[in-house]
């Protein structure tokens, strides 16, 4: 099941969600119609597979083995631009899936759980608990920017992690609430 979702993950990300033919997808996954309708037996459930293949891998690689303290952030940040460099350069693809099915409500739930655990792992790593909101905030601006700005993006995130630092250190922390439906 992993190989078919990160096939189906590699072919909405290059090709969006309404694009690819079911063959197309079935192609991407390297198996046949049946076995892909076996273990993902509607689109839905390809997206679905898809995107929780993108949540393992994303946190994976931008947020294991993280050094602990203020280097952390400028750390995710770097692997965060990365990742865009590498995997993506045309935003989050959780925000896009979400857009082309906003009626999907597990889809919704996926982002949201995925926001929330990026968020509280860079405050846990980075000892910015309760600042969540404001780390998520630079991260999505990073990931959001890097299409217009590139690496340029990475240095103003960079900049604003800083800021955060500093405001942290003087500041109570805002604390993390999931975002309203």
């Amino acid at each position: 099941m992993t190989r078919i979702a990160a096939g189906l993950e590699a072919c909405f990300a290059a090709r969006g969600f309404a694009e690819p033919s079911v063959e197309d997808l079935r192609d991407a996954a390297g198996v046949s119609l049946r076995t892909l309708y076996k273990y993902v037996p509607s689109r839905q459930d390809m997206v679905h597979a898809a995107m929780e293949n993108r949540h393992r891998r994303y946190l994976a690689r931008v947020l294991d083995d993280l050094p602990d303290g203020p280097a952390a952030l400028d750390e995710v940040l770097a692997r965060v631009a990365g990742w865009m460099r590498d995997e993506t350069s045309h935003g989050c693809l959780f925000h896009a899936a979400v857009a082309a099915a906003p009626q999907d409500a597990a889809l919704r739930d996926l982002l949201q759980r995925h926001k929330a655990e990026v968020a509280g792992r860079i405050a846990a790593a980075t000892g910015l608990q309760g600042h969540e909101v404001a780390l998520l905030l630079i991260v999505e601006g990073l990931t959001q920017g890097w299409t217009l700005h590139d690496a340029r993006a990475l240095d103003a995130a960079q900049a604003l992690g800083a800021l955060l630092r500093a405001d942290a250190a003087k500041s109570p922390p805002q604390g993390f609430a999931p975002p309203r439906q």
